[in-house]
Parts: C-alpha cells; structure tokens; sequence
C-alpha cells in the first residue's frame, strides 16, 4: 500500500502522454521521481491500497500543492489515467509539468 503524486508526465510527438513522473510519499518526506510508462502506471494504480494525487507547482510560494486525485479509466483506446473531475484544467494530467527536456 503506498501514496504517490505524479508532477508531471512526458509526451509523444502527437501530444500524447507516454510515461509519469511519480514520487512515492512517505512519513521521512518525498523520494525523488521515478519516470513510469504508461503500462507501469496503470499497473502501480491497479494494485489495491495504491493511491495518486497531482502535484502542483506552486510558482508563487515555491513548492509543491497537492492536487486531484487520479485513477485508472478505461475506454475504447484501453486503460488510461485521469484526474477527478473538478472543471480545473491546471489540475489534469496532460497540463502537468512536461519533463520533454529531462533525458530519459
């Protein structure tokens, strides 16, 4: 059973994500990223007691702020990770920050 917060994702070249940055919360504080693709994401939010929210980066105060929480969905593309819907676009998944610049 573990809490982890996606900070941001990495996209294709048709603006489709393809692997998430998660950070494991813990009580000593949190662990730095692990990029996930896709298949290992679903698979770490299917294992029951697994959670993710969204991180935010607060630019004003300059640190993380908690935001929706996300779980796996599926349609007819296959599974997939989204946010609760609350109308906020800064809280979805694909406005996340883009780490395209970070090497792999």
């Amino acid at each position: 059973m573990a809490k982890y917060a996606i900070s941001g994702v990495w996209k294709n070249g048709d603006d489709v994500i393809t692997h998430y940055a998660f950070h494991e919360m813990n009580e000593e504080g949190n662990f730095r990223a692990v990029k996930k693709s896709k298949s290992e994401a679903i698979k770490l939010l299917e294992t029951s007691g697994n959670t993710a929210i969204t991180w935010i980066w607060n630019y004003k105060d300059s640190k993380w702020n908690s935001g929706q929480n996300v779980v796996v969905a599926n349609d007819s593309d296959g599974k997939y990770l989204k946010t609760s819907p609350d109308n906020k676009e800064m809280n979805n998944l694909k406005h996340l920050i883009d780490y395209y610049w970070i090497a792999p």
